[in-house]
């Protein structure tokens, strides 16, 4: 058996449409560094960090 865990639950793609991390990854990281060098820029970094984690924090609860 390998020590390796497979890239993928499905035979050959994932289903069309359905969002995958590396996608995920791909689409919120160049838009957080974004948002993140705005905040830092204008010097409301502590009040974007306050904001994106009651923002996530909102988003774990209601897919809970």
């Amino acid at each position: 058996m390998s020590d390796s865990m497979p890239g993928t639950p499905y035979l050959e793609q994932p289903p069309q449409g359905l969002m995958t991390w590396p996608k995920l990854l791909k689409i919120s990281v160049p838009i957080i560094t974004a948002f993140t060098a705005v905040a830092w820029w204008n010097e409301v970094l502590l009040e974007w960090g306050i904001l994106l984690t009651i923002g996530l924090t909102i988003s774990f609860l209601i897919r809970r």
